[in-house]
């Protein structure tokens, strides 16, 4: 005699079922439903004009996008799918199936205002009791972007292509002229093929304009960071008294090199190398993390290559934070963020500098890691100098340690847990919004898993 329950997939409900009950009451569902709800969506609602068929509202849509980066579905056609045969996503969706179409044009049409909300969660999580900015770390990291490093174009390659296509358009052409037509391959249209190198001969001279112009800007730049280096030889020289040693630097040559590219399908990225090695086409995504939830508190996308001149960014979008939500008083960064002027930076934004002034040895002694702080700086010490003194303290180096297990672990999930490798869209706005739209969803999640019991 079996022991089995029985599978009956015909019985029909005596009463309409209840999609609440289908999930159970504590679930990263419902609280993204009670997030969402709990914001100012008014901005989206007045979006729409209200004419035509009804249209679905942008709290649904916003929490199945939500959710979704949160769980690993990213694409509008997965989220159109999960409707079907996910509860949870049934759930947020009340039911309803909005087309692929909808969710990906919702997603693209609102990233500009997600970034208020971004801000309305954190307001939220305070209200909770789960965000206290206080000490923030801030970290960057690659984002391999919509698009193959192969379909990058030097400028190099484009000047070889160019010269072959004007070649191939000066021989069609002689062919053309030619009376005898018996000379023409079969199937061959000429002027179709003038047309074609015409087209490819006008794309080659748009990149080549491009990558001009992105030389022009990398010469502006490095003109000021060489101005920059000279005014602080200068000083060093003028509070010393001696000419300083070694060489002084060199001015920036300008011009296009034949390495420079533009990637063709998404030509905002850049050539990044990658953690394990290789480059690959990549945004730069940074992030400033609070140390006590792990809540992401500001962001940004980049183009740059290293973090050098990402601080003082992120700095001014702390400062732009409502009051509300505190006050950061210390900023944890690794060696990448190291400069006189982002310390400066954070000291005139009254925020304490902790940046590593180089790599940090491994497995040091113990008596190196309960050594004693050295003797306090004169009151007329830099902020580089009085930052130098903090990071050998106890309390310094036991703060500064906060940094790897902050922003990296972040990262970590992100990547790992939530699947967030590569954006969805492209060029720097796009991804920029994109990446405001994960941060939110990890905040979201974290807070679900803040909550007690």
């Amino acid at each position: 005699m079996s022991n089995f329950r029985t599978i009956n997939r015909d019985t029909g409900f005596l009463l309409p079922p209840s999609v609440d009950e289908w999930l159970p009451q504590r679930h990263l569902a419902r609280f993204v439903a009670e997030v969402i709800d709990g914001l100012d969506l008014s901005t989206l609602v007045k979006a729409y004009r209200g004419s035509g068929s009804a249209s679905y509202h942008p709290a649904m849509l916003l929490g199945l996008l939500v959710y979704g980066y949160a769980t690993r579905v990213f694409s509008s056609r997965a989220i159109e799918r999960a409707t079907y045969d996910s509860v949870a996503f049934r759930y947020l969706a009340g039911n309803e199936h909005p087309d692929h179409d909808t969710i990906a044009a919702f997603r693209k049409r609102f990233l500009g205002q997600i970034e208020t909300l971004f801000v309305d969660v954190l307001k939220l999580a305070r209200t909770m009791g789960m965000l206290k900015l206080g000490t923030v770390a801030i970290d960057g990291t690659k984002v391999h972007a919509n698009a193959s490093r192969h379909s990058a174009l030097s400028y190099g390659h484009a000047k070889k292509i160019e010269k072959q296509l004007q070649r191939e358009v000066k021989q069609l052409l002689r062919l053309a002229e030619q009376a005898d037509a018996d000379d023409i391959p079969d199937g061959m249209s000429i002027p179709e093929e003038l047309e074609r190198r015409e087209t490819r001969l006008a794309a080659i001279a748009e990149a080549k304009a491009k990558i001009e112009a992105r030389a022009d800007e990398r010469l502006e730049r490095e003109q000021a960071e060489y101005q920059a280096k000279l005014a602080t030889r200068a000083e060093q020289e003028r509070l010393t008294g001696k000419k300083s040693g070694g060489r002084p630097p060199e001015p920036p040559t300008g011009g296009v090199r034949e390495s420079d590219q533009i990637n063709l399908t998404d030509e905002d990225s850049r050539i990044m190398k990658v953690a394990g090695g290789g480059f690959e086409q990549c945004y730069n995504a940074q992030a400033v993390v609070a140390t006590d939830s792990l809540l992401v508190v500001a962001n940004a996308v980049t183009q740059a290559a290293n973090d050098k001149r990402q601080l003082a960014p992120m700095l001014a979008k702390l400062k732009a934070l409502p009051k509300e939500l505190g006050r950061s008083r210390q900023m944890l960064a690794d060696n990448g963020y190291f400069s006189e002027a982002n310390v400066d930076s954070c000291a005139a934004a009254r925020i304490e500098p902790l940046i590593a002034l180089g790599r940090s040895r491994h497995h040091v002694s113990w008596k190196q890691r309960f050594a004693a702080g050295p003797k306090a700086p004169p009151a007329s010490a830099t902020p580089l100098q009085k930052m130098a003194h903090r990071l050998k303290t106890p309390a310094g180096r036991k703060l500064y340690a906060l940094r790897k297990q902050t922003p990296e672990p972040v990262f970590g999930i992100i990547k790992s847990v939530m699947g967030y490798r590569q954006p969805l869209l492209r060029g720097l706005d796009n991804v920029s919004g994109e990446w405001n739209l994960v941060t939110m969803s990890w905040n979201i999640k974290r807070m679900f898993a803040l909550q007690p019991g």
